[in-house]
């Protein structure tokens, strides 16, 4: 999946999903799209330690986690110590989550089960608009 933001290098994503054969499915698809997945974890906790530690160019989040946080909190935690795009994938679509997800500034919000094409069109959007808002942070 070429784009202006991974020129010259693999893109690292990080799965965050408390289901193993979503998760699995998840990296397939990342890894034929071009990622490197650095990681496929279950709760938010380890979720928000590998994402500091290792830096991610991407993340995918669900909503519900493992763990005493959810992923809404995940991805707002992890938004603090960095920038990276963050898109939630979930079976729930109710408007309060929809709202508490909306303050976390996501890149995108993909309903499972999802389609490798949606899955796709929403990853290149996201990584189109992080590096078009990189470019005119740095200028």
């Amino acid at each position: 999946m070429p784009n202006e933001f991974s020129a010259g290098f693999e893109p690292r994503a990080l799965i965050i999903e408390d289901e193993t054969l979503i998760a699995e499915e998840l990296t397939e698809r990342l890894e034929r799209f071009g990622f490197s997945v650095i990681a496929a974890v279950d709760s938010a906790e380890e979720g928000i330690e590998i994402a500091t530690a290792q830096h991610p160019d991407l993340i995918l989040m669900d909503v519900r986690l493992r763990g005493e946080k959810d992923g809404v909190q995940a991805a707002a935690e992890i938004r603090q110590h960095m920038d990276v795009p963050v898109i939630y994938l979930t079976a729930y679509s109710d408007k309060s989550t929809v709202e508490r997800a909306k303050h976390t500034n996501p890149y995108g919000f993909v309903l499972k089960p999802f389609h490798e094409r949606e899955l796709q069109v929403t990853i290149e959007l996201a990584m189109h608009r992080y590096a078009m808002e990189r470019k005119a942070r740095q200028s």
